[in-house]
């Protein structure tokens, strides 16, 4: 099988996480390209890689012949670039969050089912050995009935954080703060274990922090699921440095604590299970510790479903879930009212 021949919209921070990815492919997947509006970024990492750079995205995909494109930008620009690659039929997969819009979002999913092309959206953290382990006891049926759900998230984003770009920290694009930024992850993996639907949300928000920017820096809330399900959820990033995320599952045959680096059951009779998240063997050459390390596992499966080897796992279709509730929550926090699903 020739290799996929893989262009990236976007050379800013995340964007070392999706080359280390790449390399890690590289018997299977090959960069061609890089694309951002900076010319000095694409060019610096055009020169380092030995691929193209562009400085238009529409040019990039009139001009090359492309398998795969990864979008690396900014929130607002997601679902035009994405909407744009699956217009031309290729394969794309996007960083978190699938865009700003539940609406706009779910009209770029519909539009790749029809036209029948690969559409991911970034969760790596699924993929920790922690989220399986935690998921799996539940599918088992090892845990028993899910009883209900905590996390917190306590991080600490100074003012200075929002002064390093033009977009972070906006409603226009970012669209939003904490929830749509930081929280997203916890909010992820919590419904993804679950499994139910939803029922309402229920959610409040302030900023307390921060003077340069108008979105929240603090958010708490309830999502209400069918079963009687409850997660309660609080995120604030005016902590003092960064507290590892928690997430506790309370079930009828025991609980769980589940962190993106461990995760700890302890069941009613007496059993322990832990695991600790282990690093593919990938080199990213950089990059924040918050982000994990599974970049590569998950544009790896992205990958073989583009070459039809498996079933995509984490598909628009999927990550619609997720930005379904964070829009919700946004919704819910501004007007004050419970929002029903």
């Amino acid at each position: 099988m020739k290799k996929l021949r893989v262009g990236i919209i976007g050379a800013g921070r995340i964007t070392i996480m999706h080359l280390g990815s790449i390399d890690y492919m590289k018997d299977e997947a090959e960069l061609v390209c890089i694309c951002d509006i900076i010319k000095e970024r694409a060019n610096e990492v055009a020169e380092k890689y030995h691929c193209r750079a562009y400085y238009d995205y529409v040019e990039m995909l009139e001009k090359e012949q492309l398998d795969v494109v990864h979008v690396c930008t900014p929130h607002y620009l997601h679902i035009p670039m994405v909407t744009a690659c699956i217009e031309k039929g290729v394969a794309v997969i996007t960083e978190k969050p699938m865009g700003i819009n539940y609406e706009e979002s779910l009209k770029a999913v519909e539009l790749a089912e029809k036209k029948g092309v690969l559409f991911g959206v970034i969760f790596q953290c699924r993929y920790n050995d922690s989220s399986i382990l935690v998921k799996q006891a539940f599918e088992s049926g090892a845990l028993g009935k899910l009883k209900g759900v905590v996390s917190t998230l306590t991080w600490s984003r100074p003012d200075d954080y929002y002064l390093q770009s033009d977009w972070k920290g906006t409603w226009d694009k970012e669209g939003g703060g904490v929830i749509i930024d930081q929280v997203i992850h916890s909010l992820d993996l919590a419904n993804w274990i679950i499994a139910e639907e939803i029922e309402s949300v229920a959610a409040s928000m302030a900023n307390r922090g921060h003077e340069i920017v108008k979105v929240e820096d603090t958010a708490e809330g309830m999502i209400r699921y069918k079963n009687g399900i409850k997660y309660n959820f609080y995120c604030t990033n005016n902590y003092v440095f960064d507290e590892p995320i928690e997430i506790k599952f309370f079930a009828e045959k025991g609980k769980a604590l589940l962190t993106y680096d461990y995760a700890v059951i302890q069941y009613n009779d007496g059993r322990v299970e832990r695991v600790e998240t282990k690093a593919p063997a990938v080199v990213y050459g950089g990059g924040k510790e918050y982000w994990g390390v599974m970049h590569a596992k998950q544009i790896e499966q992205f990958y073989h479903s583009v070459q039809g080897k498996e079933e995509l796992q984490i598909s628009g279709r999927e990550a619609l879930k997720t930005q379904r509730i964070v829009n919700a929550i946004y919704d819910s926090a501004k007007s004050g009212k419970i929002i029903k699903f």
